[in-house]
Parts: C-alpha cells; sequence; structure tokens
C-alpha cells in the first residue's frame, strides 16, 4: 500500500511590540523571572485588558504578506483550560472572527517535482502568550510569567504539504518574510516561531491520485522548537503511522504527541481537544475592531518581500537565482548589496566604451559585475566574517568602499591575489581600498618588461618542470603562474602571465 502524508502546520510568532498584548508591561525578554508583570497579565480580579494597537498593525502587516483578506471588523475571544502556565484560567484569543483569513503562500522547494508548491493560509489571529513552565532535575516545575500575556499571532495552514522538506522550507520563508515586515525575530531557538505540525496518512494508487478523499484523523506534534525538529518529529511520525496502517490498524482517533529530540521520537501525551472543549466565548472587556483604516494604511506601508527581492535581484543585478536567494535571506546582506549596487551602476554609467544602444554588450557588462559582486561577498567577504566571528551589520566595510573594491577587479587594476589581501586590511581598518592597494603597491604589473623579467627568473628556477613542460605535461602552466604570482607578490595579470609563459615555454633553447 502507497500512503501520502498530509500535513498542516499551526504557527506562532512572537510579536516584536514594546509591550504585552493587552497591558503596559515590558515584552522583551529579561533574565530575571517574574519582573514584568501586572495585575492585568497575572489575571487578578476586576482588572481591564486594553488591546496593544501595534499588535494589531503588525497582525495586519502579516496576514497582506500571506495575500489574506483582512477582517474590516475583528473580535476577541476567551479559550478556556487550565494549565499552570496560564493564570486566569483562560487565553484572550480569537475565534470565529479572526484578524485575516483565506490567503496563501509560494515556496521553492530544491529537487520537488511539486514546487513551486502554493499553500493555502486558513487563517491568522491574534492572542496572548502563555507563561513559560521550567522544568527541574529533581521533577518540580517553575513558572516564570514574564512571557505571559505577550502578543502572538497565529498562523494556520491548510495541510497542503506532502512532505517534512515542503513544511521545513515554508516555515523558513515564513521567518524571514516576519523579518522583512519588521514584526519578530522570528527566531526558533528562542522561543518567538513555535510550530505545531498536523499529519496524518491516506492511501494513494500507483499513479499518485487519491483512492478517497477522506482526511483520516490527525496526530498533533506540539512545540517543535527548530527547523530540523521539525523535519525530523514529521519523519518519525510517517514512519510510525505507516506500520499502524501496514498492520491494519491506522489511527482511530486525533492525539497530540511531543517530540523527544534525546529519544528522536514522538510521546503521546493525550487525545486531541476540538473546539468545543475550549468553551469559546466573545471576550466581555475588550469591543470589536474596526480594521479598515488601519489597512488601508498598512497596504501602503507594506515592504518588498523576499520572493518579490530575489526576483529583482535577478533581473536587475543579473544574479545567479542561487546567489539572489543567499543574500536575500538575511535582510542586512540584502540592504547591503543593494547599496553595493546602486554606487556600481553610477560607474556603469559612467564607462565610455558602453554604448547604452547596445544592450547585449550592456547585459553582459552588467552581469560580470553582478558575478564579482556575488563572488567576493558570499565566498570572499563571508569567508573572512566567518573567521573574525564578525558579521556584515558591524563590520567596517562600507557599501560604498566595497563597490569601490570591485570596480578596481573588474578594471583588471587588482589582481585576484592581491584582492583578497586589499579585502582583509578593509575589514581589519575600514580604509578605502585605493589607498590599500596604492600604499601596499598591491596593484597590478603595467611593466610588461618586469614581468618578462619575473617569467625568465621562475623558468630558470624550474628547469625540470620546464622540460615536462615541452614534454607534453600542459598542466604544468598552473605551477609556473603561481610561482610567478609568488615572486611578483600577486602584481602580475594572471591571464597575461599565462600567455607569455606559453611562448616562453615552448620557445625555450630556440
Amino acid at each position: 500500500m502507497t500512503l501520502e502524508p498530509i500535513i498542516g502546520l499551526e504557527i506562532h510568532i512572537q510579536l516584536k511590540t514594546k509591550s504585552k498584548m493587552f497591558c503596559a508591561c515590558q515584552a522583551h525578554e529579561v533574565a530575571t523571572p517574574n519582573t514584568n508583570i501586572c495585575p492585568v497579565c497575572m489575571g487578578h480580579p476586576g482588572t481591564l485588558p486594553v488591546v496593544n494597537a501595534e499588535a494589531v498593525r503588525f497582525g495586519i502587516r502579516m496576514g497582506l504578506a500571506l495575500e489574506c483578506k483582512i477582517a474590516d471588523r475583528s473580535k476577541f475571544d476567551r479559550k478556556n483550560y487550565f494549565y499552570p502556565d496560564l493564570p486566569k484560567a483562560y487565553q484572550i484569543s480569537q475565534y470565529d472572527m479572526p484578524i485575516a483569513e483565506k490567503g496563501s503562500m509560494k515556496i521553492e522547494v530544491p529537487n520537488n517535482p511539486r514546487s513551486p508548491i502554493t499553500i493555502g493560509i486558513t487563517r491568522a489571529h491574534l492572542e496572548e502568550d502563555a507563561a513559560k513552565n521550567i522544568h527541574d532535575k529533581d521533577g518540580k516545575t517553575y513558572v516564570d510569567f514574564n512571557r505571559g500575556g505577550t502578543p502572538l499571532i497565529e498562523i494556520v495552514t491548510e495541510p497542503d504539504f506532502r512532505s517534512p522538506e515542503e513544511a521545513k522550507t515554508f516555515l523558513q520563508e515564513l521567518r524571514l518574510i516576519a523579518r522583512y515586515l519588521g514584526i519578530s525575530d522570528a527566531d526558533m531557538e528562542k522561543g518567538h516561531l513555535r510550530c505545531d505540525a498536523n499529519i496524518s496518512l491516506r492511501p494513494i494508487d500507483e499513479d499518485n491520485n487519491v483512492i478517497s478523499p477522506k482526511l483520516h484523523p490527525k496526530t498533533e506534534i506540539k512545540n517543535i522548537n527548530s527547523f530540523r525538529h521539525v523535519e525530523r518529529a514529521l519523519s518519525y511520525e510517517i514512519q510510525r503511522q505507516t506500520k499502524l496502517w501496514n498492520a491494519g490498524t491506522p489511527p482511530a482517533v486525533s492525539t497530540t504527541r511531543g517530540w523527544n529530540d534525546v529519544k528522536q521520537v514522538t510521546e503521546e501525551q493525550r487525545t486531541k481537544e476540538a473546539a468545543e472543549d475550549y468553551r469559546y466565548f466573545p471576550e466581555p472587556d475588550l469591543p470589536a475592531l474596526d480594521l479598515r483604516e488601519l489597512t488601508e494604511q498598512s497596504k501602503n506601508e507594506l515592504p518588498e518581500l523576499p520572493a518579490q527581492k530575489r526576483l529583482r535581484f535577478v533581473k536587475e543585478y543579473a544574479l545567479k537565482s542561487g546567489d539572489a536567494r543567499q543574500i536575500c535571506d538575511d535582510l542586512a546582506l540584502a540592504n547591503f548589496t543593494e547599496h553595493v549596487f546602486s554606487e556600481l551602476h553610477a560607474w556603469l554609467d559612467s564607462l565610455p566604451e558602453l554604448d547604452r544602444a547596445q544592450e547585449e554588450i550592456w547585459t553582459k557588462e552588467c552581469g560580470r559585475v553582478g558575478k564579482l559582486v556575488a563572488g567576493w561577498l558570499l565566498s570572499k567577504l563571508g569567508g573572512i566574517l566567518a573567521e573574525h566571528k564578525s558579521d556584515i551589520r558591524i563590520m567596517h566595510i562600507s557599501p560604498e568602499n566595497f563597490a569601490e573594491f570591485i570596480t578596481l577587479l573588474a578594471t583588471n587594476r587588482l589582481s585576484t591575489t592581491n584582492g583578497m589581501k586589499v579585502l582583509e586590511e578593509m575589514f581589519l581598518t575600514g580604509a578605502d581600498p585605493s589607498h590599500i592597494m596604492e600604499e601596499k603597491q598591491l596593484g597590478k604589473m603595467d611593466d610588461t618588461s618586469t614581468l618578462a623579467d619575473a617569467i625568465d627568473q621562475v623558468i630558470a628556477q624550474n628547469p625540470i618542470e620546464a622540460e615536462r613542460y615541452r614534454a607534453g605535461d600542459k598542466k604544468l602552466i598552473a605551477f609556473f603562474i603561481g610561482q610567478v604570482m609568488k615572486t611578483t607578490e600577486g602584481a602580475a595579470d594572471a591571464k597575461e602571465t599565462k600567455n607569455l609563459l606559453a611562448v616562453k615555454l615552448e620557445n625555450i633553447g630556440r
């Protein structure tokens, strides 16, 4: 029997507001437990909640980014359940009138025949977070209420995923969108983004056609706290449920399970609650929200989203799609790159030998510069940043200086070898690349006779290799180029060096 996974996600994103959802307590993380609390978020009798307007704006912004229909009117409801991390014994959430619903998001999954995949968004609603339970090794549980009451947006997808990899890709893109919107850091490790995954299996025939459209009882995997754990938990659950199906005992009721990363298994927690178990009713202390004006404002404030930016970088800057994706995965890096290309385009516009009417020449020139930027930014500069445990946000190299550095390479005034020396000095000092090149005499060698003398010296020092080259071992040309670069301290032009070497090596003794 062939079984198809049916996966849907429920994602909670902690919103980056200054205060909590319904009170004035600070919402940022603090080291000391139970210090950012007040009678409102602790649920003391007689207290009244007040809606955080910024959280509502953030919710609308996310709804628009997910192409949802934003409600004209939305209200809050009480979701009733008892748990130690919920001081009121109910959570203020949204039930039948969420802030946004009926949206979609496209994802690109490498090597997936279904890609690009459109994932339906059922709804997105606002609510307050619960407190944080801390379990010690002696079996005691402590509760830190600092997190209780911080604003969340919960995003519920349609069951449109068919593999753990698709679910992970969606979550990574959603995290990026939250960061681009400026509504959350969406860091799973810190609990800013938390995911519950719902999964069931259904039979399909050998042509991948669904035998029955009926969805079987689902298993919910709670509070998965990393992208890797999402993949592993779903993969394990597929294996577990497949064994049940093959044994003739598929899951008969919906259950809730937790992921145990130490044992690499899901563990049953309880049967899953239905909506009626929560006894929803409208929150009597909060009036309904009229969102029409805020929605119009938010439409005008919506920034360029990751998918749009990736496409534009490919089209406008002639970047490869993989390079554009890597750059746009970090908004700070994308902004830095944008400033670099702004400077470079001004330089390209000023080149006298380029006829702008000759589109083919212009496209080729832009592509060459785009390749230089991507290679030096991602590989070379990225390596330096990793080595020094630094970051694009705090480094000393300005976009203007990096653009100037690229022009030195593009105009052959700086070799690749010496380019690395200049870039490292730029990173350490923040100095202008032209000044570094002149001060340390790292520019390319312009004197052909000096280059010829250096080549003669290298050939004379390596007679055995020279004879092997003449005998047919042409791969040795790379060895000789390297020796010339070493002799000239990287100042020689590699292409010119190769041409002169080939002539001189073929004519030894003639």
